[in-house]
């Protein structure tokens, strides 16, 4: 496999081409950014974390069902992933009331939901993400009924698994974000699962594990990355 030319860069993540036309190397990144771009700074190895941490979810994944784009990992810093054709929204899973959810009902962050919450936004870093539904999917036509209908279910079932995952190793699972893409007709999913993507809480002091840290200036984000990713490894089941 040899790496070609870049094809894209966002704030965490360079995509290269490759040699052949199906593959891509994704590589992970020290940037950190919050509040759609506004605050901006580094984490230092985030990009080694996160890339390690999403290849053991997307392993864990894959031997659960759940189609993604993962191959392999070939360094500390580069995945080599299937090509995809990105589909322009976003699915959001929410288990336990944080951060825009939290303000948008009026309520206490921690706030536990009866059943998981799932929210579509419209990928548009100009736009600020904006949070659309089926309808607006469908006039903007971002996305057939059957892929969306593949993506929320999809979404719910890597909930599950992560959930169930996640508490053998202490950490509640609070709310992720995810994005699907399309590979020869089928719906993977793609992108990143890791700190940067997700809200973790220690289940029993409730500390954020996750990039709230930065986003908040609470302090200890290169050490809440390191101990999620410990913890998924298993020194600190």
């Amino acid at each position: 496999m040899e790496i070609l030319s870049k094809l894209y860069e966002g704030k965490a993540k360079e995509i290269f081409t490759t040699d052949d036309a199906d593959q891509v190397v994704i590589r992970f990144k020290d940037a950190a950014t919050a509040f759609d771009g506004k605050k901006k700074g580094t984490i230092q190895k985030k990009g080694i974390m996160n890339l390690k941490i999403s290849a053991l979810f997307f392993q864990l994944l894959e031997k659960e069902g759940i189609q993604t784009h993962y191959l392999a990992t070939l360094n500390d810093r580069d995945m080599l992933a299937r090509k995809l054709s990105i589909v322009p929204v976003e699915v959001v899973v929410r288990n336990t009331a944080a951060g825009s959810l939290a303000k948008r009902l009026g309520l206490e962050e921690g706030t536990s939901m009866s059943l998981p919450i799932v929210e579509f936004y419209y990928k548009d870093d100009d736009l600020g993400d904006p949070m659309i539904n089926h309808y607006h999917i469908r006039a903007r036509k971002m996305a057939d009924d059957d892929t969306v209908k593949e993506m929320e279910e999809n979404a719910l079932a890597v909930n599950e698994i992560l959930t169930r995952f996640l508490k053998e190793r202490k950490i509640q699972l609070v709310d992720f974000k995810l994005e699907f893409g399309l590979y020869h007709g089928k719906v993977l999913l793609g992108d990143e699962i890791s700190p940067d993507t997700c809200r973790f809480w220690d289940m029993e002091s409730k500390k954020k594990m996750d990039k709230d840290r930065f986003r908040r200036d609470l302090g200890q984000v290169e050490e809440v990355y390191e101990e999620v990713l410990s913890r998924m490894e298993g020194s600190n089941k």
